[in-house]
């Protein structure tokens, strides 16, 4: 019987959006009010650990949107937006929009 190499999930946002990932297990990194570089830093820090998804406050991932999509290309990591308690600003959806017509090689999601 061969060994599976086992990868986890994380998240990273603020402390009350990540409480339902900790919650259920996932490797939560709370932040606050940090600077943009030391954002990037920070998830590019997860990213060469062994985490197989990396779930990332919609506000966050916005602000960030180029450096995370560079992170995304040399790391072996699906890095998704997720909303905040405040509700989502679209940014998860039309990511997951984005990477299925990658995919694909069309939009599936008909009308956007």
């Amino acid at each position: 019987m061969s060994k599976v190499n086992k990868m986890s999930m994380a998240a990273l946002g603020s402390y009350d959006s990540m409480l339902p990932f900790k919650s259920i297990g996932l490797d939560v990194t709370t932040i606050n009010e940090e600077s943009p570089d030391a954002i990037v830093m920070l998830i590019d820090k997860i990213a060469r650990q062994n985490f197989a998804v990396l779930f990332v406050e919609e506000s966050i991932y916005k602000d960030n949107h180029e450096a995370i999509k560079e992170i995304s290309e040399f790391n072996d990591i699906s890095i998704i937006p997720v909303p905040n308690q405040r509700g989502s600003i679209g940014i998860g959806l039309a990511s997951i929009r984005q990477n299925v017509e990658r995919a694909v090689g069309m939009d599936i999601f008909g009308v956007k």
